[in-house]
């Protein structure tokens, strides 16, 4: 059983996405970051950074005792392993997953997460600050629809963590005011992936956890 600390954001979304499709038992335990929740010791016991998602692994293999972890590729990853799906054991496969997974930790969220800051949470609306994050969160469109050109997934012909760790990103492109008619083979994978039956689960989960969600955010949750 995986114990899943989540709240309803891209990065939440990542661990859901995998969980439903790999089909694995889990209890899902919500943080309300905005109630300030990924604060409390409990919490910080399991993810250091105060930040979701984090996971309790109660069975892993080759050990006793459970295993927490936090940061959402580190996550994907660790299950991919545990489960031997979604990421290849070795070779060249696994190597151009994971260097999808890390470009978007590194590049996508990070840029994209700063769009929707400044675009949409930020009281103060800063011009520059929002052309910035505007501009490279389309560049980094670009780069990832010349990856989608020739195959279906962003790794190759299969389905892996690389496509759930992006995916719930591209999913929010309104907030980052991106059009995904600028960008073919992102909009074909994106709705693509937004038929599969795991994601529609993965998603479901906004209405149970969070249904106030897209709603102006009270002063003490901003």
């Amino acid at each position: 059983m995986i114990d899943l600390y989540y709240w309803t954001t891209p990065n939440g979304h990542k661990i859901t996405l995998f969980l439903e499709e790999a089909g694995l038992r889990y209890r899902l335990h919500p943080v309300d970051i905005g109630k300030g929740e990924q604060f409390a010791p409990t919490f910080l016991d399991i993810a250091p950074n105060n930040r979701i998602p984090a996971i309790v692994d109660n069975a892993p293999r080759e050990e006793r005792e459970p295993l927490a972890l936090f940061e959402s590729g580190a996550i994907l990853e660790y299950l991919a392993d545990k489960t031997g799906r979604y990421l290849p054991k070795s070779g060249r496969a696994r190597y151009v997953t994971l260097q999808w997974l890390y470009w978007q930790m590194g590049g996508l969220g990070p840029m994209a997460g700063q769009n929707h800051h400044f675009g949409t949470h930020a009281e103060e609306k800063i011009p520059y600050a929002i052309e910035r994050y505007v501009k490279e969160t389309a560049r980094l469109y670009g780069v990832l629809d010349r990856q989608l050109a020739d195959s279906p997934f962003v790794a190759g012909d299969e389905y892996s963590i690389a496509d759930m760790a992006i995916y719930p990103w591209i999913a929010s492109h309104a907030k980052q005011r991106q059009n995904l008619d600028d960008f073919s083979h992102v909009k074909r994978w994106a709705a693509s992936l937004a038929q599969r039956e795991s994601v529609k689960r993965a998603y479901a989960l906004v209405e149970e956890v969070n249904p106030a969600k897209g709603e102006e955010r009270s002063e003490d949750a901003r």
